[in-house]
Order: C-alpha cells, then structure tokens, then sequence
C-alpha cells in the first residue's frame, strides 16, 4: 500500500504569511534565549513584529529563501535559508546555510521539519550550492539529532565568555 500523501505542504513564502513567520520566528528566539539566556538575544521591543518585519526583507533577497509549511490553510513552520559567498572570516567555501528551522509544537512529529530542510537543500543545490552549513543551540538535542539524521554532521563548536565579571 502506499503511503499517504503529506498533511501538509511546503510552499515559497509570501508577504501574506509574514504574521505567522513572526509568531514562528519569536518562538524561535523565546526558545534559544532560555537555552541560554547569556547567548541568545531577547529583544526588549515587539518581538514578533521585529521577526516579521525581518523575514519580510528576506523575502526580497534572491540568494534567500522563506519556505513556509502550510497545513490546513495555516502556516506551521519554516525555514530561512540563504546562498553566502566565501568567507576567510569563518573559513568556508561559498555554501548554503541554513538559518532557521522552526515547526510549531503542534505541529510536530509529522516529518515537517525535516521536509523543510530538504526542500532548503534542494533550492540550494538547484542553484549551485556544494554544501549546507547550520548552527544549532548545545542544549537543542532534538534537532540535532534530526540534522544527525538528514546527513549533516558536527563541523565546529562555538564558545562564549562573558567579559562582565
């Protein structure tokens, strides 16, 4: 028998979706800031506005693409993914990075997360990208395992130091 067909669909994003990409996005920053409060920003100001108003300028950039996964007619997760040239900074060949990955809770454990990585890596590769570069929060076990999972493996290892004292 074959399997069913997906409960839900990926799908470039538009303007349209910019309230619930800010919902998404603010969660995402809610969530690595209490991994690690001393790391990850908390901005003081309307957060979820500041992440749609920045999405929303990513949807413009054509090395970028929002993909947004839509089930039921709403938006249930994304990605943000971008083509960056080579950097002597970070020691990388022009790739592809992945920025963002989010799927509302839920919304999880249906294969949306990892069909936005895929559908990122594909945009990626039909234009030209030899690899994928991501970054995942130390204390964000589940998704490293689902990038452990999709190929991706461990490459570098960030540290901080708080200077205050």
């Amino acid at each position: 028998m074959p399997d069913a067909a997906p409960s839900f669909v990926i799908r470039p994003a538009s303007e349209q979706d910019l309230p619930a990409l800010g919902r998404l996005g603010a969660a995402l920053v809610r969530l690595h800031h209490d991994f690690d409060p001393l790391r990850f920003m908390m901005p003081a100001r309307d957060l979820e506005a500041g992440y749609s108003w920045f999405l929303g300028t990513q949807l413009k950039e054509d090395d970028v693409a929002v993909l947004v996964a839509e089930r039921g007619g709403a938006v249930v997760g994304y990605v943000y993914a971008a083509l960056e040239p080579q950097s002597w900074q970070l020691l990388l060949d022009a790739c592809g990075v992945i920025h963002d990955v989010l799927v509302a809770p839920e919304a999880r454990r249906a294969g949306i997360a990892e069909a936005l990585v895929e559908a990122a890596c594909d945009w990626m590769r039909t234009r030209g990208a030899p690899r994928v570069v991501l970054g995942t929060a130390e204390k964000n076990e589940a998704a490293q395992r689902l990038f452990a999972r999709l190929g991706f493996r461990r490459t570098m290892i960030e540290m901080t130091r708080e200077l205050d004292g």
